[in-house]
């Protein structure tokens, strides 16, 4: 009698690890389920917020940190269909903004260009009528200069000290005025630091700095 008792205690103890075991199993699927479908809505959300903020200009973001955030949420890989249409929207902006910054910065490379060459033209000149053999010679290097700007009396800065970013100016002078010095001083000219133009791409404004 003892026996069975104790056998029939086993077996129960048995049903109940077994049934126990099982029930912490499904548990624990129900709750890594529960966790991954949590984890899905809240990277839908987020997708969706960022996609509609970047959509509607509403970030601070860069154009390559605008790039980035769009390759994060595709390799989410969400298979929903909103994100897929917020993605299809905000990448076309993207290549825009991107065709426009090359656009932007091909610009500025070459008017860097054009003003390099034009700084070397310039100072070619200055130091030529400077170093002319005479006076005919020297007026018509000058004719030939003033043809570059708006007009002969252009404003030309001339910066004789920086500090601090900060810059020291000599007193004003006109274009005209400056290439006479030149050819009456007979001395090297000054380094040319900015030039700016008008609309029809004729010298307005320049700014030199003394060497």
């Amino acid at each position: 009698m003892k026996n069975r008792i104790t056998t029939v205690i086993m077996v129960l103890l048995a049903v109940f690890v077994t049934l126990g075991g099982t029930t912490s199993c499904k548990s624990k699927k129900r709750l890594a389920k529960e966790a991954a479908e949590a984890e899905y809505k809240s990277r839908v959300e987020q997708a969706t917020k960022d996609l509609n903020a970047i959509l509607d200009d509403e970030t601070l973001w860069t154009l390559e940190e605008k790039e980035a955030r769009v390759k994060t949420i595709k390799d989410w890989n969400l298979q929903n269909a909103e994100v897929d249409d917020l993605l299809f929207q905000v990448e076309k902006k993207l290549a825009r903004e991107r065709a426009q910054k090359e656009e932007e910065e091909r610009m500025n490379a070459q008017q860097q260009q054009q003003q390099e060459a034009a700084n070397v033209v310039l100072e070619k000149n200055f130091n030529s009528i400077a170093r002319a053999g005479g006076t005919a010679q020297a007026n018509r290097l000058i004719n030939e200069t003033l043809g570059l700007f708006e007009s002969a009396n252009v404003p030309v800065l001339i910066i004789i000290s920086q500090n601090a970013g900060f810059n020291d100016y000599d007193r004003p002078t006109t274009i005209e005025k400056y290439l006479n010095y030149l050819k009456d001083q007979k001395k090297t000219a000054d380094k040319v630091y900015e030039i700016k133009y008008n609309d029809n791409g004729k010298i307005n404004e320049l700014e030199l700095i003394k060497k």
